[in-house]
This record gives C-alpha cells, structure tokens and sequence, in this order.
C-alpha cells in the first residue's frame, strides 16, 4: 500500500512539474490512427513510401508503378519518356538495375551489370537482376546467375494494371549466348520451352536481347529520337546506301515519301495497297503534295526530283506504287542508336549511328554516318549518308527494294 502511494505522489510531482514548465500532455496516438494518417499523405502526395522489408517483391514494384504511373495518368500526361525515366530512378531506389526495353534512357544501377559480367568472366558465383521497362506498364524481370562462367536466365514478364500486377509470362534458360561489347551492351541469347510456341513452331522460344549498360550522351540520344529513329532501316535505304546533295545515287524518293509522310502530316500514308494482293496499286499524286513530302526534308529540286520518279507531265502527278507482298520485309531489323555528333563550320552535323541488331547478338551490325542541317523553323533536313565500313559490317539481308517496272508488270500485269 505504501509503495503504491509512493508511486500515485511521484506521479502527481511529475504532472505539477509539467505543468509548471508549461507543457502539454497529449495521450499516444493509437496504431490504426497513425496508419491512417500515413495513408492519408500518401494518398495526398500521390506517391508510395512503402520499404523492401515491409513488402513482397511483387508488392515492391506494383508500389513502383503506382507511385509513378498512376501521378502521370492523374497529371493528364501520356506514358512518355519521362514516365518511364521515373520509373526506372524508383526501380534504382529499391536496389535494381533498371532499363527500358527499348534503350532510350541511361541504365539505372549499371555497376551492377559490369560486376556480374567481371564474374562471368572470371568464373565465379554470381548473381544479377535487371528489370527491362515497356511502355504502357509493361516490364520483364530477369534473374541471371553464373557459376563456372555459365550464366542461367530467369525471365518473368508482368504488366500493371488495374493497380496491381499481374504475371504474364514465366521461363528458364541457360544462356547460348553471354557477350559485353565494347559499344556498351549486354547481349544475351537462349532458348525457352513454350508449349504454346513450341505447338506453333515445332520448337523453343528464341530470347534474344541486347541492353545498352553504359550512358550515352544526351544530345546523341536527342538527334537519335528527333531526326534517325523516326526513319530508321524499315521499308526503306535511306540510310543504307552513300549519297548526298550533290549525288542522290541509289537514294529511292519514293522510300523516302513513304518515311517522311507521316513525320510531316503525324498521319499515315493514304495511298495503300489493294485489298486484293493479287491486284497491283497505282496512284497519282498531284506534285506539290509529293514535292512537299520529300523537300521537307530533302533539299532536292523538283526536276532533280521528277528525273528520277516517274512523272506525268500531262496531268502533272508522280505515279506512285505502293508496296505490295513482294516487297515485304523481315519483321525483326536493326534500330539506329547515334553515338556521335560532330558540329561542321558550315552549320550542318554529322551523326555516327551504329544500327543495334539483337537478332544478330551485334551492338553494331553497320555503321554510317549521316549529315543533317538544321533549319530556322527548328527542323532539320538530310544532307547525306556514307556508310562506314569494317569488320563487324553485316549487309542489310532484310531490306528489299521496290519492285522495278519490269518485275512489275510480270507479277501484277501491264499497268494501264
């Protein structure tokens, strides 16, 4: 009894004290109240603080995706470039080499990757992740691990959505294929069983990839985005053949209207190919529509234009043949990456684009070097191409030329 009056004088000393010294005793906020108002900033900042130590790994990174993807929807901003930049520093944060699939952003975390590929080399244990980002909430997780300087793949496919992941895709493989290039890529090839592919196609699941680790400049990545992507090696030898103002060589200007089309009008081509593949499309378009299309980024005169296109004088329109079946290509190409620049006292600028082909396990399947100048309006137009050749040089196999006049005629008949 004693000692609890002791205790209960203590106390009161305790309070008088406080109170003297002017202080405020607020009870202790209870756990669900704290946790509340936690989900309240949360929610108010739209952001996700969750912790590694607090979440699953899926948890971990629909927590990327909402802190990040969801504030960008809410914001009215599309899925874009810098979407994805902040999605890739979020993977950063939790610890993950981080990319984009489609290598237009600096790798998150790269020392990791050169460390795993040191080991690889040395033939010690070793263990990597690497997430390779999509656009539209899209990501593969892959899990490397090496022994003995064999390296096992892991691959794991996920999409967002809805506010949480879902795994789409799942498979294991030994690499065939292990290579750091001295561009800065991480190349990998294996093979993965698929029952749905294997049905399909008697056989594995190819994995080929190829992953940009060291940065590369950001003015290099602009010129890339803004000027050579958009045209790229598709369906077209713009940058496949050596040519320039003063020689258009081999230069096709009807590739080039097929290219440069879109990029001026943001719409595609209206002249397309007949429902029937068996009947041959021909269309006239009026001169200054053609003319405009090429000369916008071609400073070619028109009776240099017209002398090497098929002119109608008389009704003063290019006949134009659309692409048919036969002049397909194979789907998977390289993509150009400009790894230079270099301004000229004469106001023009010469990129060096190495084309990345991770089909072809290369970070440099060819190189040229294409010159641009820029105009006052803040565009641009094609001054020349030369291609750069060395050992690594692989030929453009894939690209087919449009049908001459001849090949023509025997496959869809004498044009009328």
């Amino acid at each position: 009894m004693r000692c609890r009056i002791k205790i209960f004088t203590v106390l009161c000393m305790v309070f008088i004290l406080a109170a003297g010294c002017g202080l405020k005793w607020e009870p202790p906020l209870y756990v669900a109240e704290t946790e509340e108002k936690a989900a309240f900033l949360q929610a108010e900042e739209g952001l996700q603080q969750e912790t590694a130590a607090s979440f699953s790994e899926g948890e971990e990174f629909a927590a990327i995706y909402r802190s990040v993807y969801d504030n960008a929807e809410y914001t009215g901003a599309p899925f874009n470039l810098e979407t994805m930049r902040g999605i890739l520093e979020r993977f950063g944060e939790y610890g993950y080499a981080a990319v984009d699939r489609k290598n237009q952003l600096d790798m998150v975390n790269a020392d990791q990757v050169i460390r795993f590929c040191e080991a690889v080399n040395a033939k010690m244990c070793a263990d990597l992740t690497i997430i390779a980002a999509d656009d539209g909430g899209m990501f593969t997780k892959y899990r490397f691990g090496t022994e003995e300087g064999e390296v096992d793949i892991s691959r794991e496919d996920f999409r967002y959505e809805d506010g949480g992941l879902k795994k789409i895709y799942a498979a294991d493989c030994k690499a065939d294929v292990w290579r750091y290039t001295k561009e800065g890529y991480l190349l990998f090839e294996g093979s993965y069983y698929s029952k749905e592919y294997y049905l399909l196609a008697l056989d594995e699941t190819p994995e080929c990839a190829a992953l940009r680790v060291e940065p590369l400049d950001s003015k290099c990545r602009e010129f890339n985005r803004t000027c050579i992507l958009p045209v790229g090696y598709r369906q077209n030898n713009i940058f496949l053949v050596d040519w320039s103002e003063e020689d258009f060589g081999e230069l096709d200007f009807y590739d080039a209207f097929d290219r440069f089309y879109p990029l001026l009008y943001d719409r595609a081509v209206p002249y397309t190919e007949d429902e029937n593949l068996g009947v041959g499309a021909v269309y006239g378009i009026k001169e200054e529509e053609f003319e405009t299309v090429v000369q916008a980024f071609i400073e070619v005169g028109s009776q240099e234009l017209r002398v090497n296109t098929v002119y109608d004088p008389q009704r003063k329109a290019y006949e134009y043949k659309p692409r048919g079946f036969e002049e397909k290509e194979y789907p998977q190409i390289p993509y150009p990456e400009v790894v230079s620049s270099e301004e000229r006292a004469d106001g023009t600028i010469a990129l060096t684009v190495h084309a990345v082909y991770p089909e072809g396990n290369t970070s440099r399947a060819f190189s040229h070097q294409t010159v641009i100048r820029p105009r006052e309006d803040g565009g641009f137009c094609f001054v020349s191409n030369r291609r750069i050749f060395s050992d690594q040089d692989q030929s453009a196999w894939w690209h087919s030329d449009r049908l001459s006049a001849e090949k023509w005629n025997e496959i869809y008949g004498e044009n009328d």
